[in-house]
């Protein structure tokens, strides 16, 4: 009897270390499979018709597409504000800013990197708006993230090269 004990624990213990291996080598065809399917080149692609995307927005001020082009929780640094947090507060900011009449508004990327659950996209913006024509150009750096199977805004912050203007008397 215990010669058939020693057996069967040899037969389970041998049947457990294949199927450590096994999950071991699945997990390797899991990750090999992940790593092929992340595309830089599409990436930048995707990134770029984004961008287009949310800059026409502003212009057709089309605030539907820009309240869902961010994530549930995404948050976006403004300059000189306070940090914006939540789909509501995102949604009047949105509201806010297609109200400066934007007439031309174009980002370039200058640097795109990241993996298949982030993106970082750094570039420059031009902007021009209201009656006067008034410019802005500066710079941005947005963080995407995949969400429901798009890639949305998690993270949007931008600021302006341009001098501060004094208030005038």
């Amino acid at each position: 009897m215990k010669q058939y004990s020693k057996i069967l624990l040899v037969i389970a213990i041998a049947g457990l270390l294949t199927m450590g291996c096994n999950n071991t080598s699945a997990n390797k065809e899991t990750n090999k499979e992940r790593t092929e399917v992340f595309d830089l080149n599409a990436m930048k692609k995707i990134i770029q018709e984004n961008n287009n995307a949310f800059m026409k927005a502003h212009i057709t001020r089309d605030t539907a597409i820009l309240n869902g082009m961010y994530t549930k929780d995404a948050k976006v640094f403004p300059p000189n504000s306070d940090v914006i947090t939540g789909q509501a507060t995102i949604k009047a900011m949105n509201l806010q800013w297609v109200n400066y009449d934007i007439r031309e508004a174009r980002e370039e990327t200058t640097a795109l990197y990241g993996n298949e659950d982030y993106m970082i996209d750094e570039g420059t913006y031009y902007m021009s708006f209201g009656a006067d024509s008034i410019v802005d150009k500066g710079k941005y750096l947005n963080v995407w993230k995949k969400e429901d199977g798009e890639w949305k805004m998690f993270t949007n912050m931008w600021n302006t090269d341009l001098p501060a203007t004094p208030p005038t008397e």
